[in-house]
């Protein structure tokens, strides 16, 4: 067999699956202790949507090696949101090792467990407790390692520091790397290991630097269109001037007379690539091409009565009472719809890959959250088994489920077997834009009521094209229902111009605006305090945690609303965790520009891993919320999209992000929850429930753009 890594196997059906013995593990392993670790003890049976589940023997392993640094193996990618520190960390926690000793690969396919892919704030609260029990359980098997080396029992020792120590004589002790060096022993623990608990916590619940910090700051850091190999070639294709366009003529023979250009035409790609990618420009440049381009009226004006009229049926995502009895019982009812627009995930890196096929094995570097999923597509282009394909993830440079899709790495793919040398396609600003899955526009529509005693008679919800997350309501209501008009993914046919998919808490966003404007509304109403309205609707203890958490560090004090104050409220709930989001902002009526001054942000997210992470995480949901807010849209007429630059789609600037302050609610003995974008959900009705407390307008479409608060003025 051709030579790899030894360690590109999975827990438990490692020999199986490579077809290696003991004796040629141990062979070529040549040193080090290789931990199996059967988690199906860990309990890590991860479902993520329909009944989806991740294999239960997949999400940990890890390699001591003769030196004594520990390989720690996971599917899961780097792209900013810090896990490459948090997950060392729980596995530095139980295997009672130096945070420092710990070196994470991750993302590659060869060497790494499979894993769905990152997304859904899933890598903390889903991988990481299968890691914890897989180091505490290489913890368990190197002491008893030591008891044979030492001659002490297992109970007379203790590990610390990536050593083996005679409890009874610190003198006598022996280094991981020891109990390594020229054994190559493999073995399973049978026996059940507890877990540290959060009194002993040592490393978990650190603020720790992130672990590449000094690589981004300095520029040292490898993204996927940074690698290079001998012999490459740089690929510019023909794009359609729209979406659904077709190729009618096209004309290549310019771009072949030009020095060093490599031609590809075949179907669904035309391609020039060179050894310099501004050649490689001239030669796109030479091609002449005349397209068919379909007719359409749709716009980001008239998108939303489309969408509501090729809406499909609803399903009820919840429901109880009865809406007639709640109606009789209301003295008051608010009936509005809400609308958000089509927004861009606009990574800073925008899409990039390399391709290199060799023979009857091919290799990707990706900038991709699913490298998994990117094997199983390329072999099933390649017609290879997916042994044969290896997908190696660098640092990525943003995702924020945009990178789930793969378009760029199979265009690599095709190109480089084409050609027979190693290829990179690496997307321009335009392209990325262009073919970005945006945020999907969407229609949503609320009617509720308030007894006389301000509580919430009544409520049905209606959301359409975006999707169920976040729609489901937590506030006290005893008649209610929830219903939920198609998923808001690409593929429904009919109902977006283009491909629509996830956008950091894809639903979430638009459901928690709908809802959380919705309550404000009937707060404002009924002549109540819109925190005093919430504290009055809520039985969830969780929720009114943050909220009591938040007006604590907000300092806030009640009034009605419009109280020319500029406050806002959103709660909402993501990845397990509980957020509140307490804002202050200025309107001016001139001009109808909104800057947000400041923003309290509490969340009860369970065991807090890294609490320095944690916060910046938030912060980084809430400024990149802001965009959503207030300036964010992609403009487009049928499948031609407008906005493909920074030049017109704007997102937030340094000088519009505010005071943020983080609350994080002491949750130790809870299991951790995500934390990559709970903080972003509440930003839009925060912003807008401000505006309308500051100017008494209520902006029911994103972003609030001056014109739009104006309008409601």
């Amino acid at each position: 067999m051709k030579e790899r890594d030894p360690l590109a196997l999975d827990f438990c059906d490692l020999a199986v699956s490579s077809g290696l013995t003991r004796r040629d593990l141990l062979q070529v392993l040549g040193g080090g202790v290789l931990v199996f670790v059967c988690v199906r003890r860990a309990g890590a049976q991860v479902r993520r949507g329909a009944g989806q589940r991740l294999p239960e023997d997949v999400n940990a392993f890890l390699h001591i090696g003769q030196e004594g640094r520990v390989r720690c193996f996971t599917g899961k990618i780097e792209m900013g949101q810090g896990v490459v520190t948090s997950l060392a960390q729980m596995l530095a926690e139980e295997l009672e090792v130096e945070l420092d000793a710990v070196d994470m690969v991750m993302g590659d396919t060869a060497l790494c467990p499979w894993d769905m892919g990152t997304f859904g704030s899933m890598s903390t609260r889903f991988f990481g407790p299968p890691l914890r029990q897989a180091a505490a359980e290489a913890r368990a098997i190197l002491i008893e390692l030591a008891a044979e080396e030492l001659g002490v029992p297992v109970s007379g020792l203790r590990a610390e520091a990536g050593t083996v120590v005679v409890t009874d004589d610190a003198t006598r002790r022996v280094a991981y790397a020891a109990l390594a060096q020229g054994k190559g022993i493999t073995r399973e623990l049978h026996t059940e290991v507890e877990l540290t608990g959060p009194e002993d916590f040592e490393v978990i619940g650190r603020s720790i630097p992130r672990k590449d910090g000094v690589e981004k700051v300095t520029g040292a850091a490898q993204f996927a269109a940074d690698v290079r190999l001998p012999g490459m070639l740089y690929a510019r294709l023909l794009r359609p001037p729209a979406h659904g366009a077709q190729l009618a003529e096209v004309d290549v023979s310019a771009a072949e007379r030009l020095e060093g250009a490599v031609v590809v035409e075949q179907e669904g790609l035309v391609a020039v690539l060179h050894d310099d990618p501004e050649r490689a420009e001239q030669g796109l440049a030479l091609i002449e091409a005349s397209w068919s381009v379909p007719d359409s009226d749709l716009d980001q004006e008239t998108i939303y009565d489309h969408l509501v009229a090729v809406a499909p049926a609803a399903d009820i995502a919840a429901s109880g009472g009865d809406l007639s009895v709640g109606e009789r019982q209301a003295v008051l009812t608010v009936e509005r719809r809400y609308l958000n627009a089509y927004v861009a995930h606009a990574p800073m890196e925008p899409h990039a890959a390399l391709a290199r096929v060799d023979g009857d094995e091919a290799t990707l570097w990706a900038s991709t959250q699913t490298p998994f999923r990117l094997q199983s597509e390329a072999a099933e282009v390649l017609g290879l088994s997916e042994d044969k394909v290896r997908v190696i993830t660098p640092f990525v440079g943003g995702g924020f489920g945009g990178k789930s899709a793969n378009g760029q790495a199979l265009e690599a793919l095709r190109l480089a077997r084409t050609v027979g040398r190693p290829v990179q396609v690496a997307w321009t600003r335009e392209e990325e834009f262009f073919y970005d899955t945006f945020r999907p526009a969407a229609v949503v529509d609320v009617r509720a009521g308030v007894t006389s005693e301000g509580r919430i008679a009544f409520w049905d919800y209606d959301v359409r094209c975006a999707g169920e997350r976040g729609s489901v309501q937590f506030y006290d209501i005893p008649h209610h229902r929830t219903a939920v008009r198609g998923s808001g993914w690409r593929g429904e046919a009919g109902t977006h111009p283009f491909a629509t998919g996830a956008w950091r808490a894809p639903a979430n966003n638009t459901n928690t605006f709908a809802r959380e404007s919705h309550i404000d509304a009937l707060a404002a109403a009924a002549g109540i305090d819109p925190l005093e309205f919430r504290l009055a609707n809520l039985a969830d203890e969780r929720m009114l945690r943050v909220l009591r958490a938040a007006a604590e560090r907000f300092a806030w004090t009640p009034a009605q609303a419009p109280s020319g104050r500029g406050f806002g409220i959103a709660l909402g709930i993501d990845a397990g965790t509980y957020v509140a989001l307490l804002a202050e902002a200025e309107v001016s009526r001139e001009s109808g520009a909104v800057r947000v001054k400041r923003v309290v942000c509490a969340q009860d997210m369970g065991l807090v891993i890294n609490p320095e992470g944690a916060r910046m995480q938030a912060e980084g949901c809430i400024t990149m919320g802001l965009g959503y807010a207030l300036s964010e849209e992609v403009r487009f007429r049928g499948g031609r999209v407008r906005d493909l630059s920074f030049g017109t789609y704007e997102l937030p600037r340094f000088s519009w992000v505010p005071e943020i302050e983080v609350v994080l609610l002491d949750r130790r003995g809870e299991p951790a929850q995500g934390g990559g974008e709970p903080a972003i959900i509440g930003m839009g009705a925060a912003v807008a429930n401000a505006v309308f407390d500051a100017v008494g307008a209520r902006v029911l479409r994103l972003p609030m753009t001056p014109a739009r608060v104006l309008a409601a003025l």
